[in-house]
């Protein structure tokens, strides 16, 4: 047995003197080196007593080491547990207490917190920007080749925990196969080479920014411009020698209020790819127009990596995600029923890419992921003829009034077409008579905007039932770490009561 995704991804870097990754302080570290440090982690994790299985909890800065964890874990057979440097200690008492990991390796500055959710023995390490953390200096003194452990294809890599935007979070187990499959796919969709710069600017404890971004860049060889975080005047500077950016449309709309965006600016780049959250028509219209570029748009969940992608070579819609990826099947059903294009149902998806499981919870596993292998995205979609899929919004988000199915995104969109809306954001509240009504909060370009002139857009629009009972004008709308508008929130703050 070999360990596929270590001999994928780290093994053939092995001597490879290219850079792989520059910092944001100018350092350069090649390929051969980093698979060198990864071999030193991994010579720690064994030494703490981390056994095949062994969950791996890391909720770290953006540093070499983080990553080069991902790749020890992978090398010594434990499953990597990335988490939200934002979640407070009590959300990391729950994912510690539920994954039961034989290391948490955490920022230097928490340590003593984290230690104290350690009840069941786990080790702590630590990781810090000055490279003075217990894990790294351990690390200093390992040899630099490590015997790597062998996994099979359906073996645990990666336990990814969802947002858990309504009850409890949950632990999608995914697969050395699932990873691998997932980054053999996009690299030849998209056409990433050892010719490629990325400029990297997402967080490293999401599927994005961990397994998109990196594992693609890995398995194709290419640079990687490695920021420790998303920042406009490093990202205008990148743009002139870069060839490819991965991000969330907020990157966009930020890049996009700044005059130094120009066709000029991104000549040498050759893709623009967004994704984690829906990219706005007039986004990736206005990016076109000041660049040239039509985004790449794609859609992936957690439990999924990515399922679908516009074409790289093709025509790129705004407001699709495009076409399932090779090797993955796309259905939209109605009850587990196949539907007809053009018809709204909930999106399935089969694949190499689909995850193996919930953590701990079968009841939920069995719930949505049937028997057949489908998973159950929870996202309501339509598809052309020939197979584009485009995104309607979440089953949880559907608004259900008066009998009457409503999508907010077919609102919103009506909401954003008006001139002065940046953007906008629709949701459904109990109602005693309807079941629920509709809500509409809008981000106008001038706070003084009115709403009389929104609603009278709508009401001649759309079908009455449709129209939002109230318009509410806000600065911003609340978005979690990957630029998702948080409808939870919004329905908590202008909800009943």
């Amino acid at each position: 047995m070999t360990n596929i995704l270590y001999d994928a991804l780290f093994a053939p870097h092995a001597q490879n003197d290219a850079v792989f990754l520059t910092r944001d302080d100018g350092s350069q570290v090649s390929y051969a080196d980093f698979v060198a440090r990864v071999a030193q982690l991994a010579h720690v994790l064994a030494d703490a007593g981390v056994k095949p299985g062994d969950r791996v909890v890391v909720q770290a800065p953006k540093l070499l080491d983080t990553i080069a964890l991902y790749g020890a874990a992978v090398q010594t057979g434990a499953v990597y547990l990335p988490l939200n440097t934002a979640y407070t200690q009590s959300e990391l008492r729950y994912f510690i207490n539920d994954a039961a990991p034989a290391l948490v390796v955490c920022d230097a500055s928490s340590a003593e917190e984290v230690r104290g959710l350690c009840a069941d023995g786990a080790q702590v390490l630590t990781l810090s920007a000055a490279g003075d953390g217990s894990l790294s200096l351990q690390a200093d003194t390992k040899p630099t080749a490590f015997t790597t452990v062998p996994r099979g294809p359906d073996d645990l890599a990666a336990l990814l925990y969802t947002s858990g935007t309504t009850g409890r979070s949950k632990g999608a187990m995914m697969s050395h196969k699932n990873l691998l499959s997932n980054a053999q796919s996009l690299t030849d969709l998209w056409q990433i080479t050892a010719d490629d710069r990325l400029i990297h600017a997402l967080p490293i404890f999401h599927t994005h920014g961990l397994f998109v971004a990196l594992n693609t860049s890995l398995l194709a060889g290419a640079q990687v411009r490695f920021m420790a975080a998303f920042d406009v005047e490093t990202i205008i500077a990148e743009l002139t020698h870069g060839t490819l950016l991965m991000g969330v449309p907020t990157f966009y709309t930020r890049l996009l209020a700044d005059a130094r965006l120009n066709s000029d600016l991104v000549r040498k780049m050759r893709l623009f790819i967004s994704g984690s959250a829906p990219l706005l028509a007039e986004t990736h219209t206005a990016f076109e127009t000041r660049t040239g570029h039509r985004i790449l748009e794609r859609y992936g969940m957690t439990e999924t990596n990515m399922i679908t992608s516009n074409p790289y070579d093709g025509e790129r819609l705004a407001g699709t995600v495009g076409y399932a990826l090779p090797g993955t099947e796309v259905v939209i059903t109605d009850d587990g029923q196949p539907v007809p294009a053009g018809q709204i149902g909930m999106i399935e998806v089969r694949g190499d890419n689909v995850f193996q499981g919930y953590w701990n919870m079968p009841e939920k596993t069995a719930e949505e992921l049937r028997d057949t292998g489908f998973f159950i995205t929870g996202d309501l979609g339509v598809s052309t003829d020939d197979g584009r899929i485009s995104i309607v919004g979440r089953q949880k988000d559907l608004i259900i009034s008066g009998g009457y199915n409503i999508y907010p995104k077919e609102v919103e969109e009506v909401i954003n077409d008006i001139d002065g809306v940046v953007e906008s954001a629709v949701f459904g509240i109990p109602h005693p008579d309807f079941g629920e009504t509709v809500v509409a909060v809008i981000v106008p370009a001038d706070m003084a905007m009115s709403t009389a002139p929104i609603a009278a857009h709508v009401q001649a629009q759309l079908a009455r039932f449709k129209h939002p009972q109230r318009y509410i004008i806000a600065d911003a709308l609340p978005r979690n770490t990957m630029g998702k508008v948080q409808k939870n929130v919004l329905r908590a703050a202008y909800g009943p009561g």
